[in-house]
């Protein structure tokens, strides 16, 4: 998982997109706070891991651009299904609250009634409870909510609305099947319809660590104008605090495919103003990519104790993990390399932070402590290194095979002292941008 200083929009947005991803981003959330305010200028597209150690925790800089998913969600915690649009909860009002209209100025406006009215048209036999919705005039998007059962037991419905540039990073994301190793889910499928709209079903569960097993099933759809649809659903009554209800949410796949695609949807999208290009970052930013990346940090894993890398992480830039085991059980390895973080030097590396100057001028902390904030006895042991350039290399292991998961082992497969060598080890330089 990834945290970042930068400008408060993206914050938000980055905030709320760890909120609404459950109990898989949860321990992540620590380190977000913990990063605070740095330069706003730093919109490039990067990702990065939180960094949690026991009540401190390591902020990290730099992370991936808009993360417009099926995971997503508002300031408030509701789900999102785009840069310009959320979904509602429970509570809500329906109708059109006061506030600056989303809608373009040609196109009609759409009362959360109508929306509202349009879902029920969709939905196969059933009932609906606890209906809300929000219209194309509402300053906080328009979206729908509602309890449907058919019979089989209560499940809740969110729909939501959105605007991605088109061919942009964030379009591609949104229907993008996440990475496991920070969302464990039971299925995901990507397809392109005809036409040219991305359609993604995401099942998985709302709660990374299935301590209450509230199953989670949401479909994107991405226009090739960049209009965002996203349903989801769950097997009870809320997203959260609510017993499961029935053994899955009430829609199969599908069915929501069928409805997340219907052309009705577009007339909602329409009013969307486009994502601007301000919106966007760039979706290669300078710096490591993940293959050669990758490639140094297996080959500064330490020699002779039998380490063997049974998973890695997929594209991505200046971050990256492994998954290492030595015959005692997986371990999550996870690295970030950081060019041009003197404006964090004193903050992470000053007087208190425990760092240590090497002859060579490199400022190393080290430390160890629980993984998660859950209780599930996770150990996370860090190594993080600042070189006199402002090279910054941030090295972790935990005793489990994810972020996410419970322990596979007692301890990291590395100790503190391998982390700290493989953090200062001077091959990270030769992954620096050339400068312009």
């Amino acid at each position: 998982m990834s945290v970042e200083h930068r400008d408060d929009q993206f914050e938000d947005r980055l905030g709320a997109a760890l909120r609404n991803a459950g109990g898989a981003f949860d321990a992540d959330r620590a380190a977000l706070v913990a990063g605070g305010e740095t330069r706003g200028r730093r919109l490039r597209t990067r990702r990065r891991t939180a960094v949690v150690s026991g009540a401190a925790a390591i902020a990290l800089v730099g992370v991936g651009g808009a993360l417009i998913t099926p995971w997503g969600g508002d300031g408030s915690g509701q789900r999102s299904a785009g840069a310009t649009g959320t979904t509602v909860g429970p509570g809500d009002a329906t109708g059109t609250p006061s506030g600056a209209s989303t809608g373009t100025a040609d196109s009609p406006t759409l009362s959360g009634d109508q929306l509202l009215s349009t879902l029920k048209e969709l939905l196969p036999e059933g009932k609906l409870s606890e209906e809300s919705a929000r219209g194309t005039d509402s300053k906080h998007g328009p979206s729908v909510y509602a309890v449907f059962d058919d019979g089989k037991g209560a499940g809740a419905l969110s729909l939501g609305f959105g605007r991605v540039a088109p061919g942009s990073a964030q379009a591609r994301q949104a229907t993008e099947c996440p990475d496991t190793a920070f969302v464990p889910y039971d299925d995901c499928a990507r397809s392109t319809l005809p036409g040219g709209s991305a359609l993604m079903i995401l099942k998985r569960y709302e709660y990374a660590d299935r301590h209450i097993d509230t199953k989670l099933w949401t479909a994107t759809l991405v226009t090739p104008d960049g209009g965002q649809v996203t349903m989801s659903e769950w097997n009870a009554a809320a997203e959260k605090g609510a017993p499961v209800s029935r053994p899955e949410p009430p829609l199969s796949s599908a069915q929501l495919k069928t409805l997340v695609t219907d052309p009705a949807w577009l007339k909602v999208v329409d009013t969307l103003p486009e994502a601007s290009p301000s919106q966007e970052s760039p979706a290669t930013p300078p710096g490591a990519g993940t293959a050669t990346l990758l490639t140094t940090l297996t080959g500064l894993l330490p020699k002779g104790q039998g380490l063997r890398v049974v998973r890695k992480s997929d594209e991505g830039t200046e971050y990256g993990y492994v998954v290492v085991d030595d015959g005692k059980g997986e371990s999550f390895v996870q690295v970030n390399v950081q060019p041009n973080m003197q404006d964090v030097e004193d903050q992470l590396f000053g007087e208190g932070s425990g760092a240590v100057t090497l002859p060579d001028g490199i400022k190393v902390v080290v430390r160890q402590g629980p993984g998660d904030d859950k209780g599930r006895g996770l150990v996370m042991r860090t190594a993080d290194a600042y070189w006199p350039d402002g090279l910054r290399v941030v090295v972790s292991a935990f005793n489990s095979a994810s972020q996410v998961t419970g322990p596979t082992r007692e301890n990291p497969a590395l100790t503190l002292d391998q982390l700290k060598a493989i953090a200062t080890d001077s091959k990270w330089q030769q992954l620096q941008p050339v400068p312009n």
